[in-house]
């Protein structure tokens, strides 16, 4: 083919420019790293977590006030941003002279297998969250959803069904990993494309050029430090409790749990610090050993474990409400999503409350969490098409979490329909609810010990989603405070392992308010973060529109 004709299909790439100078540590403890970003970033989390472990009244107090109003006050904001990101994503994949480029150079291939680089990205970008919210999430709305609040719909009914799936659809559907993508698609573009850092600042080198070097660039990195390392601490300090709710469901042993607000079982000081124990030293372990062996196992492993979970409720659940449910429910999201994503509800309303709880929240948390899951996503997307990866990073894990809610909510959603149930899994704490829909699914069963059974099986599926949301984590810090590189040596990773634990573990110890606190200033950085993906946004489109970054551009 002709380089006019390569030209055209816009697979020529420039020569790797250096205009991103990240100084790294030539000799002594930090050696390849950045000393600033990695020193500041210690630094501030430790205040962070310190005030939060102390002063979790306090902390939460302040911070919930100042979420809140932000929430309040941006909702408009965060409704109409992240359905332009989605937009954004898919005029992307209609552009055909867009969608073939490759994040790489022109004869890169994938590093993956697409069942290991599927395994990666569906652990990183939801894993553990599914495990609590596939049952929770779709009951939430079963109750309360806005058509409820208004008076057109009774809660816990038929009626109910349709709407509750729809809002569970939205909240895990196109819109979260439309976020992951656009993060992940710029991060991977610059930094695979022009041989760029793949850090958070090469996504904005077209805007900026050389100013990204220095503090302005060291900035954008500390934030995207900051807001992986709380996102895990939070998202693994919930996944504990579930892990513990599920042991002790096993064992039932009672030193796992005690009786807290208003009679509600809690797990123990001890077992949430044993376990936690256990999950970090194997996440470390796991890190230790890279991602192209223990991360990527780890991953295969969760999607198989994922597979048979599934199949156990396709096997012994309601198969026919449950195909029917998912055929009508999928129907009925994609008819009404254009509507659902741009609805706003006034703040003051109990309509306006619930989208503030839900959508809004879940909008931010997303966000909060784009930093992490899309540089994770850059890494092991090198080789893949743009449409491939969009394809890859959004369409097939949101049909994939459509089943698991679909499966695992509408499995709990029936057996209370029919009165099986009676009200045990409604009333059951939201880490307990997928327990309590396996015990009742399973009580009858001619296979003695089939629940138990299943229910190891689900603690282990848990443990090994906590692992590879700790072990991703560690690897992303130390991508980034490593100016992009993949250098960082057993200590480092120990180290931040261990930062990451111990952070953890003053939050368990010192009650869910301050993992409520930091859930606050992790949804906070949201904001700012939003921002930066718009100027993501634009470097893409700036590069697409003009061909291709020039020297000129990157030292203006």
């Amino acid at each position: 083919m002709s380089s006019e004709a390569n030209k055209k299909r816009g697979d020529v790439i420039k020569p790797p420019f250096k205009i991103i100078q990240i100084e790294l540590a030539e000799s002594g403890f930090y050696k390849g790293f950045n000393k600033f970003m990695t020193i500041a970033s210690k630094l501030l989390i430790t205040a962070l977590a310190l005030w939060a472990a102390v002063f979790p009244d306090k902390a939460l107090s302040v911070l919930d006030a100042a979420s809140s109003t932000l929430l309040n006050h941006f909702n408009v904001y965060y409704v109409y941003v992240v359905t332009l990101f989605l937009f954004f994503c898919i005029v992307m994949t209609m552009i055909p002279a867009i969608a073939k480029r490759k994040l790489g150079d022109a004869d890169s291939q994938p590093e993956f297998s697409n069942f290991s680089w599927f395994s990666m990205m569906f652990g990183a970008g939801m894993g553990i969250g599914l495990m609590v919210f596939s049952t929770a999430e779709p009951l939430w709305h079963f109750g309360e959803n806005p058509e409820i609040i208004g008076g057109d719909v009774e809660p816990h009914t038929d009626e109910a069904v349709r709407l509750a799936f729809r809002y569970a659809f939205l909240h895990y559907g196109l819109h979260p990993w439309g976020i992951y993508v656009v993060t992940g698609l710029a991060l991977a573009y610059f930094a695979h494309r022009y041989h760029l850092p793949l850090t958070i600042r090469s996504a904005l080198v077209p805007l900026l050029g050389k100013h990204l070097n220095g503090y302005v660039g060291h900035l954008l990195d500390i934030t995207a430090i900051i807001a992986t390392l709380l996102g895990i601490a939070v998202t693994i300090g919930y996944g504990i409790k579930q892990l513990i709710a599920g042991i002790s469901e096993i064992t039932g042993g009672e030193w796992m749990m005690t009786s807290g607000i208003d009679s509600v079982p809690e797990a123990t000081q001890s077992a949430l610090l044993l376990a936690l124990l256990t999950v970090m030293v194997l996440s470390i372990v796991s890190a230790a050993t890279g991602i192209g062996r223990g991360i990527k196992l780890l991953s295969n492993l969760n999607l198989s474990l994922s597979c048979l979970l599934l199949l156990v409720f396709s096997i012994f659940g309601p198969l026919l409400f449950l195909l029917e449910l998912y055929g009508r429910a999928s129907i009925d999201y994609l008819r009404v999503l254009p509507a659902i994503s741009v609805e706003v509800f006034e703040p003051d309303t109990a309509s306006g409350q619930w989208q503030e709880q839900g959508t809004i929240l879940y909008w931010a948390w997303w966000i909060a969490f784009a930093p992490f899951v899309g540089l994770f996503l850059a890494r092991i997307s090198k080789g893949r098409t743009i449409r491939e990866f969009i394809f890859g990073a959004m369409l097939a894990p949101a049909a994939v979490c459509f089943i698991w809610i679909t499966l695992l909510g509408g499995t709990a959603i029936h057996l209370e329909l029919s009165g099986v149930a009676d009200k045990r899994i409604i009333e059951a704490p939201m880490s307990a609810q997928l327990f309590e829909t396996l015990g009742v699914l399973l009580s009858g069963s001619w296979f003695i010990g089939l629940a138990q059974l299943v229910s190891t099986l689900t603690v282990v599926l848990i443990l090994t989603f906590l692992i590879t949301s700790a072990d991703s984590g560690i690897l992303v810090l130390n991508t980034i405070m490593t100016g992009g590189g993949n250098h960082a040596d057993l200590k480092h990773k120990i180290i931040w392992g261990m930062i990451l634990s111990a952070v953890i573990a003053g939050l368990l110890i010192s009650g869910d308010g301050s993992l409520e606190a930091l859930q606050k200033a992790m949804i906070m950085g949201a904001l700012p973060f939003s921002i930066v993906m718009l100027l993501m946004c634009c470097a893409l489109a700036k590069d697409f529109i003009c061909g291709g970054l020039s020297r000129r551009a990157l030292t203006k």
